[in-house]
């Protein structure tokens, strides 16, 4: 009967780490008050993390998504900027007690929502996509490459596009952003060799976000759908468990990757 009791005891922690599989971990999601970002720090949470919820501007979101979590803080951060980017590593420890974070998602990014050609693109919308997208995610990778623990568990994820592969028009600036992030982080996945350190990417396709519907018709909108094979855009919640799985310890194994998680987009 004792060995019973004991078999049930280990069977209920199994199933308990199962369930919570990033229990004990914090981790940083950068653009996070809302869209893609909101729903990776909603599904990170319910797989047992602590957030750190960067943002850059919607203070009242971000501090709704905090307080709906059992554990979560909010820090506004300019991705850009290097201290901004410390202190959202600071709030590990000062919001969870934790030397440092387990994880970092950098998700944050900005689009010119003009669509302009590169003809059409102003320096301005240039350097500020250029800041935002790859300047903020170097800067997070960085500071993920600095920081995090090394001997296991270590995670890093950044979101970029699959655009990269498709190339529309009007993209030009925010693809090229988005494709060096995509080389720096494969890179950064060897230079981490030996730290049990994972660095990937997670590169959704038309996904239906603010970011997303922003400045396009109804045929602009209409087309994503009808040329994608599953006949529909993305959801936030499509990418959310692909970047959670990344984020466990069960996809060690996959290290350097851009995983395009599109429904066949490209």
């Amino acid at each position: 009967m004792a060995d019973a009791n004991v078999a049930a005891v280990a069977a209920n922690a199994a199933a308990s780490a199962s369930a919570q599989p990033l229990a004990g971990r914090v981790a940083i999601v950068t653009g996070a008050s809302r869209g893609i970002g909101r729903a990776i720090a909603a599904h990170l949470s319910s797989l047992g993390a602590s957030l750190v919820l960067g943002y850059a501007s919607r203070a009242d979101e971000a501090a709704a998504l905090a307080a709906s979590l059992p554990r979560a803080v909010a820090v506004r951060a300019d991705v850009a900027d290097e201290a901004g980017v410390r202190s959202l590593f600071d709030a590990a420890a000062s919001a969870f007690g934790a030397p440092a974070p387990h994880i970092l998602v950098a998700n944050a990014g900005v689009l010119d929502d003009a669509y302009p050609s590169v003809a059409d693109t102003t320096t301005e919308s240039f350097d500020r996509t250029i800041a935002v997208n790859l300047r903020g995610a170097f800067l997070c990778l960085r500071e993920a490459a600095r920081r995090l623990p090394r001997g296991g568990g270590g995670r890093i994820v950044a979101v970029t596009s699959s655009v990269v592969g498709s190339l529309p028009e009007g993209y030009a600036a925010y693809t090229a952003s988005k494709a060096a992030v995509d080389a720096l982080v494969r890179t950064m996945a060897k230079e981490l060799k030996g730290t049990r350190i994972t660095a990937n990417c997670v590169a959704p396709g038309p996904t239906a976000t603010d970011m997303f519907f922003a400045g396009k018709s109804e045929e602009m909108v209409r087309r994503n759908v009808v040329n994608n094979p599953m006949q529909r855009l993305g959801e936030p919640g499509d990418i959310a468990p692909v970047v959670g799985f990344l984020c466990t310890d069960a996809a060690e194994w996959v290290n350097g990757q851009v995983i395009r998680a599109n429904g066949g987009y490209v």
